[in-house]
Order: structure tokens, then C-alpha cells, then sequence
């Protein structure tokens, strides 16, 4: 979801600004998801990188969180979208991860949708973490080494009992990963869009799933 920082500066605004009208986007795209009957819906709401930004953004996009916990957990259960975290949410505070963990429990029920929260997520230490838990039980004895393969590799990751990712979109004409997802995007068609985040609405993410639908998927076969 990228571009929060532009929008905001193409209209004169501070960047909470575009932050605020960022959550808006993710409500129209949630929502467009339900209706479109997709099954896994997950978002980079806050990279192992974004800590590197001011305190006061940081602070703002925290805060925004909240405020999008505390306003949406009631239309979430009422849809039937079950919240998922993957990444260290646990970095936010007791009072952000008290929400987040409410929010978790109450909606895990729900089957329409799942919604994945990306938090203090970085792909590439998520792999590290797989590897050295797989090295780890090798070392106990507990695994044959030999035995480890692609299976075991995604049974240790934070996404192991999601499906696999049909469709990546990013926006704002960044054209890169940064990061996110990495081993689950390794057969994902992606999608570059020039539309900036807060202005992504029902009709981008109708679109991207029009051009999605029209993509023939061989998988590396002919």
C-alpha cells in the first residue's frame, strides 16, 4: 500500500494526512474483497523497515491503527473477516497489541475472508526464522536433515496455514517487492499500478482482478 506520503504532498497535506485517507483505502478495498468473494486478502501495513522513518510518523501511523482497530472490529465481525497478523506485533506496545490480539480473538470465528495485517514484517527474516527452526529439530535429531524440502521449508513460515498467493499488487509505480512476501510470491502474478494507495478504491481493485483473471498460469510448464 504505497504512496500514502505522495498523496499527502501532491495536496499540500501533512503525511498523517495521507495516512488517514491510506485506512480509508483499505475499508473500499476490504469491502471490494467480500464482494468479489476473494478468499485471503493481505496487506504491508508496517514493514521491519518503517522504523527507520521520524518518531512522529511512526507515531502517527500507530496511532492510525488504533483508531482503525477501534472503529472497524464491529463491521469486521458483522462481514465475517477473521484478522490474521504475521510479523512481530509485539514490538508496537501492550496497549496497540492488547487491540490487535482483542481483535484476533474476536473475529477468528468469521469464514468469508481472511484479512492478513503484515506488522514489523520483513520477508527475509521470516525465512531466516524457518531456517534455523528446520536446523534447530535437525540438530535435536527430531528431523532427517535429507527429509527437509519445499513442505517443511513453508510449514515453518507465519503464513503456513494460508493459501498460496495468486496475485501481488502494488502501487503508486514502485516496481519492487521490498521485502514482503517473498518465498509465497515465488509463482504470484504481480501488478504494478500507478495509482497511488489512497485513491485505490473498487474500481482499481475490480481492475486488477479483471487482469488477473485474464493472465494464463503455466507454473513453469509450457
Amino acid at each position: 500500500m504505497d504512496g500514502n506520503g505522495r498523496w499527502a504532498a501532491k495536496r499540500a497535506l501533512p503525511r498523517v494526512a495521507g495516512h488517514r485517507a491510506g485506512a480509508e483505502a483499505v475499508r473500499n478495498t476490504l469491502r471490494a474483497a467480500v464482494e468479489a468473494g476473494v478468499e485471503v486478502l493481505t496487506l504491508y501495513a508496517f514493514s521491519s523497515e518503517n522504523w527507520r522513518r521520524s518518531e512522529e510518523e511512526v507515531s502517527d501511523l500507530k496511532g492510525l491503527l488504533r483508531f482503525y482497530l477501534d472503529r472497524e472490529l464491529a463491521e469486521l465481525a458483522r462481514e465475517g473477516v477473521r484478522l490474521r497478523l504475521i510479523g512481530d506485533h509485539t514490538a508496537f506496545g501492550s496497549d496497540l497489541v492488547d487491540r490487535l490480539e482483542l481483535a484476533v480473538e474476536v473475529t477468528r470465528h468469521n469464514r468469508k475472508l481472511t484479512l492478513v495485517i503484515a506488522l514489523n514484517y520483513g520477508s527475509r527474516s521470516e525465512i531466516v526464522g524457518a531456517s534455523r527452526r528446520l536446523a534447530e529439530k535437525a540438530a535435536k535429531g527430531e528431523i532427517d536433515p535429507a527429509a527437509v524440502d519445499e513442505a517443511a521449508m513453508a510449514a515453518e513460515l507465519m503464513t503456513s496455514d494460508l493459501p498460496d498467493l495468486d496475485l501481488l499488487i502494488r502501487t503508486s509505480g514502485e516496481k519492487r517487492l521490498s521485502n514482503f512476501l517473498l518465498w509465497q510470491a515465488a509463482y504470484a502474478e504481480l501488478l504494478f499500478v500507478d495509482t497511488l494507495w489512497p485513491d485505490f478504491d473498487k474500481a482499481s481493485f475490480q481492475a486488477a482482478l479483471h487482469d488477473f483473471a485474464a493472465r494464463q498460469r503455466r507454473f513453469g510448464g509450457r
